[in-house]
């Protein structure tokens, strides 16, 4: 695990699964329709219940860049943020991954949440880049950062080393500019 404090915000980077955190909301990284059939979101779905999908689908179509929240079910999470990075499963950009984390991090603020667990965006299904992920990630934290943001705890987890090495990469680099 790594960890930095930056602007009263406690950032964490952990190989582990979302699914066991107990956390204001979790992120889902949906896709346009907000079905949840594979990846993070089947996973999601598969621990939390069928009622995670039924909720977020009656926010559908929802474009990348905006984000909706539904409960979390059985989940040990209180919340699940959905949030776009591609129309449907596929192929999604860097451009994608930064609006979509953007959006559920300003949902999280707007909600008034105070922890928030994000997994690796757009790098499973999406097809990204572990290191192109991450800093379009953290390019949407630092720009929260600079606005101030109210989410106390931060974690960025995954399941795949090599996100989590890229993580902890793009968290030193972060740390480093603040």
């Amino acid at each position: 695990m790594a960890e930095a404090h930056v602007k009263d915000v406690k950032i964490e980077v952990k190989r582990g699964s979302l699914l066991e955190l107990e956390v204001d909301a979790i992120v889902n990284p949906a896709n346009s329709m907000l079905t949840m059939g594979g990846g993070v979101a089947g996973a999601i779905k598969r621990a939390g219940g069928e009622e995670i999908e039924k909720e977020a689908v009656e926010n559908a179509p929802l474009p990348i860049g905006k984000a909706i929240v539904t409960s979390a079910g059985r989940l040990k999470a209180k919340n699940v943020i959905h949030a776009p990075t591609m129309e449907k499963p596929g192929p999604t950009t860097v451009e994608n991954i930064y609006k979509a984390t953007y959006a559920a991090l300003e949902l999280a603020c707007n909600m008034n949440f105070r922890s928030i667990a994000i997994p690796g965006m757009g790098t499973g299904v999406g097809g990204l880049s572990p290191n192109k992920a991450a800093k379009a990630m953290f390019k949407a934290l630092e720009e929260h950062l600079n606005k101030g943001l109210k989410v106390e705890r931060i974690i960025f987890i995954d399941l795949n080393e090599e996100v989590v090495n890229a993580f902890k990469k793009t968290l030193k680099h972060f740390i480093e500019r603040h």
